[in-house]
């Protein structure tokens, strides 16, 4: 059957016979094997990913828990209200205060933080003493696999009231400092934890796409007498550029993301000013005070603005720099 229906392709004019062969139901029944291999996976997007997105129409509604007979019949008969939740959002000035926040944390890890991975794969790169190397790989990943309760009380251990960090700042004379209570502070203790937990394991793309650099062109840069310096500069960091866009167009789409599990494991009343974010607010507002519809208009602003912002830096990469992700 095969092989009569590829003479039977073959007996087709050239023009047809390549529209055929390159539409989808011809490669569909060619490939129809990994197409039902794919059908579990395409089951559990559409319940868990594509269903769950009805739940969207909360951020337009006054969700009443009890007007219906379960969650969804709630859902469905909750009255709609259009953009109301919206415009309580952009005129409360807390949220002012906090979508503040968000942009001031996210910009400071963004500025600090995003080059220190690729600074480290450069380093690990240039060793030459494979033990070594596997070893410094395996210390610098291993904050990762820490949860931030643990992180927390490590570092609360160590800059807390009456932590080392303190002892040592009072025998120098220059007098204890409040790292988790003073509002000066905390953003910077935030940014150097996320740095120290994460940035060993987000050198792991950068390391692998060292690996598809042509080793060519480290012998001939040798041969023309370029030092590791040089090499390092002209060959392995060029090499490097697009998925160093890669990564920084993703981590812009992330901006109102400043670190949920973070904050809310490390921050207290004390710092709420300085440290309360967008995902701290809707956790605070949803649970707390169980304003479904106010948390889910939160949520799918934040949502917009993210896509906006990776759209907006994809074409702005591909414009000046002629790379992006598509």
């Amino acid at each position: 059957m095969k092989k009569t229906a590829e003479l039977t392709e073959m007996s087709l004019p050239h023009s047809k016979r390549t529209a055929r062969q390159s539409g989808f139901w011809y490669y569909a029944r060619r490939n129809y094997d990994l197409y039902l291999m794919s059908i579990p996976g395409l089951i559990f997007l559409v319940i868990y990913k594509f269903v769950p997105l009805y739940g969207l129409t909360l951020a337009f509604k006054d969700f009443n828990l009890f007007v219906g007979n379960n969650i969804l019949d709630s859902v469905v008969k909750s009255p709609w209200v259009g953009f109301k939740h919206f415009d309580r959002i952009f005129h409360d000035p807390q949220f002012i205060n906090v979508i503040t926040n968000t942009l001031i944390i996210s910009l400071y890890k963004l500025v600090f933080l995003f080059p220190v991975p690729i600074v480290i794969a450069l380093l690990l790169n240039e060793l030459r003493i494979r033990l070594m190397k596997r070893l410094l790989q395996t210390v610098v990943y291993l904050p990762h696999f820490l949860s931030w309760v643990i992180v927390f009380g490590l570092f609360y251990s160590l800059a807390g009231s009456y932590g080392l960090v303190n002892k040592l700042l009072e025998a120098a004379g220059i007098g204890s400092i409040s790292f988790f209570s003073d509002t000066h502070w905390f953003r910077a203790l935030l940014v150097f934890t996320e740095g120290w937990k994460e940035s060993g394991w987000n050198t792991i793309l950068f390391l692998a796409a060292m690996t598809s650099i042509d080793p060519q062109q480290y012998e001939a840069a040798i041969v023309d007498g370029a030092g590791r310096f040089r090499r390092m500069w002209y060959i392995t960091v060029p090499g490097i550029v697009p998925v160093i866009i890669l990564v920084f167009v993703l981590r812009l789409g992330q901006i109102l993301n400043a670190g949920f599990e973070q904050v809310l494991v490390m921050y207290n009343p004390a710092v709420y000013d300085v440290a309360d974010i967008i995902q701290t607010y809707v956790y605070r507002i949803g649970l707390g005070k169980l304003d479904f519809s106010l948390s889910t208009a939160l949520g799918l602003f934040e949502s917009v603005v993210a896509c906006i912002l990776v759209m907006s830096s994809n074409w702005a990469s591909r414009k000046f720099l002629g790379k992006s992700i598509w």
